[in-house]
């Protein structure tokens, strides 16, 4: 059984397993992913790499074929002056996107609110 304890994501759960074509029995985590075919989904990667796009296959190790991919690359370096921190953010836009399954670290469903 999947467990969800986080209250926001627990609502957004349910709301996504009761429109009728998500009505199947959660048996193990990769049903979750099964059921986010053909949608938009996060990937949160390794290195400070997230991905937003359409979800079209994946497999037990998690690799996975997106299109329509946003990535955004999250960097921070320390100002030699003042010592603060700062943060970059590079984003870019890629058609087709294979994502080999051992950089990722969270797959999302779409949010669902109605």
């Amino acid at each position: 059984a999947v467990v969800v304890r986080d209250t926001r994501l627990k609502r957004s759960v349910a709301l996504f397993l009761k429109q009728p074509k998500y009505r199947i029995k959660m048996e193990e985590p990769l049903d979750l992913i099964k059921l986010s075919i053909d949608e938009r989904v996060y990937v949160k990667c390794r290195n400070d790499r997230e991905l937003r796009g359409k979800l079209h296959a994946y497999d037990q190790h998690l690799n996975m074929v997106l299109s329509e991919v946003e990535e955004t690359i999250t960097s921070t370096e320390e100002d030699e002056e003042t010592g603060e921190e700062i943060v970059n953010k590079k984003t870019r836009s890629v058609g087709m996107l294979f994502v080999r399954g051992d950089i990722v670290v969270l797959v999302s469903p779409p949010l669902r609110t109605s």
